[in-house]
């Protein structure tokens, strides 16, 4: 980690005094301060709904705050725009992603530093250049010719990184950037910030992992109900003592999955070929079983068929090739919330009638019974602790934790045979991404429906590997299309994550 004792020496990089934000009756910073400084590593930490996108999106000069005061190097600044922050030496990668998807890597990262002195063209020699020179030096590659609609989550957010650390800033904004990275990755990616703050840099992250938070970070400042609870060094930090302060209590240990015996077989794919959205073949010869009462994980980097097989698991798509025998009704919990699972303008009761329309319990012939809706949400977030005052409010308006937890609860509601789930716990704080996977295990562990059949099956789809190791029953790597069966005796972090990033060989070689 950088040394972060020259705080003592110098003035904050970055001074936020007395912010405050509302969003209708959402009160999200509540006299916010905050201060960072320049070669250090800087953590915010929180709960969902905390503040913490919110408190960037004002450094950034995405959101407008209603009161306070922010200082660049010592200066007074007004951040009116995102045009300002960059004028002031501030850049961020926002957790949703904000490239233009019909244009090609290259012309999104061109777009982003056009000037008058280039007039109607576009410098793309020179991004061209300086987009190698940059992948190569963070290890964050992406194909500059491909149109960005056809990439991957994952290879959205290099690229979104990539177009950020172009403009060279002086304080580097990051919402949840390890959130697609495999677990090697993760490392080399924090050597790159290192790397960033020991030039001399303010690197400010938004993070949910607290191992990550306590490898990386010099300072972590920690945000509750839109209020700073504490802000000091790491190294005074263990993770019992981090997550107490990150919601205000200890979170309880939990059990690690029991071994249960598999029910009804529920899905079966066999040589199932799938191309991707660039046109090539994203999956490749694919044969896998799902039972009642059982949980497979898919652990992998995105952008190797991740989707493909989402998408055919939900039965929403086709494969070329191949044979899929899926039951009735699948619950769906996409990596996309905001792209794939909800409507921003609707408000939550609208956005949970999406996946219960032909539940018999909401109907009334072609009506809805919205009443009933609207006491099913509330109930929803309730259980889930979704952060927000009423089921009224606007998707939009949530935390993206909060969409999640929404999108989580309600897929939970109508997987009565099976539940594919993609990174379902990506966003989430830890007492909420815990709550997620308890609710995951036990739903695969007890009966379901009204006449107690067998429990349903979950398939978890995820970059995150701890989660995949933490709760399947058998575990699978995607890498390049095909899907590789893990042996029970190979199940550690080290073999899988080498796997993941084709460090290690095929298991059943």
């Amino acid at each position: 980690m950088t040394d972060s004792g020259a705080e003592s020496a110098s003035p904050p990089s970055v001074e936020l005094e007395a912010i405050r934000k509302r969003f209708g009756p959402v009160v999200a910073l509540d006299g916010v301060d905050l201060e960072a400084f320049s070669g250090e590593v800087h953590a915010l930490v929180g709960e969902n709904g905390a503040g913490k996108t919110t408190l960037m999106g004002v450094l950034s000069g995405v959101v407008r705050a209603d009161e306070g005061v922010i200082r660049i190097a010592g200066r007074p600044v007004r951040l009116a725009k995102p045009r300002d922050a960059w004028a002031a030496g501030i850049g961020m990668v926002h957790q949703h992603l904000t490239l233009v998807p019909t244009l090609t890597v290259l012309e999104n990262v061109a777009l982003g530093v056009r000037s008058a002195a280039w007039g109607l063209r576009l410098p793309f020699d020179q991004v061209r250049s300086r987009l190698d020179a940059l992948s190569n030096e963070t290890g964050l590659s992406v194909d500059p010719d491909v149109v960005v609609e056809r990439l991957s989550v994952g290879e959205r957010q290099r690229v979104e990184i990539l177009k950020v650390l172009y403009r060279d800033p002086r304080v580097l904004v990051l919402d949840e950037p390890t959130s697609v990275l495999a677990p090697q990755e993760v490392e080399e990616f924090f050597s790159v910030l290192r790397g960033l703050a020991s030039e001399g840099r303010t690197v400010l992250l938004i993070l949910h992992k607290i191992d990550e938070i306590l490898a990386v970070a010099d300072r972590v400042t920690v945000l509750r109900g839109g209020r700073v609870v504490h802000s000091g060094v790491s190294d005074t930090m263990d993770s019992g003592s981090l997550a107490r302060l990150m919601i205000g209590r200890a979170v309880a240990a939990h059990e690690p999955p029991r071994p249960s015996e598999p029910g009804a077989e529920l899905v079966r794919l066999e040589g199932v070929s799938a191309r991707g959205s660039k046109g090539e073949m994203a999956l490749r010869d694919v044969h896998l079983t799902v039972r009642r009462g059982e949980i497979v994980g898919v652990a992998g980097v995105d952008g190797n068929g991740q989707r493909e097989l989402a998408l055919i698991l939900a039965g929403a798509e086709s494969p070329e090739f191949g044979t899929v025998h899926l039951p009735d009704t699948v619950g769906f919990i996409p990596a996309d919330r905001l792209g794939e699972a909800l409507v921003p303008d609707f408000d939550l009761t609208q956005n949970v009638a999406l996946a219960l329309t032909e539940a018999p319990r909401y109907r009334q012939g072609a009506l809805l019974r919205w009443g009933r809706l609207r006491s099913a949400t509330a109930r929803l977030m309730d259980l889930h602790g979704v952060g927000a005052p009423t089921p009224a409010v606007r998707a939009w308006q949530l935390s993206g934790g909060n969409q999640q937890k929404l999108v989580v609860g309600r897929e939970l509601m109508r997987s009565q045979n099976l539940l594919i789930a993609r990174n379902p716990t990506r966003g989430l704080d830890v007492a909420a991404g815990r709550f997620v996977k308890d609710e995951l295990r036990r739903m695969s562990r007890s009966s379901a429906g009204e006449e107690g059949e067998d429990p349903p099956g979950v398939v978890v789809i995820s970059s995150d590997l701890d989660e995949v190791l933490e709760l399947s029953d058998r575990i699978f790597v995607l890498r390049r299309g095909r899907l590789l069966a893990v042996p029970e005796d190979r199940r550690t972090r080290e073999f899988v994550g080498a796997l993941m990033v084709a460090h290690a060989g095929d298991p059943s070689e």
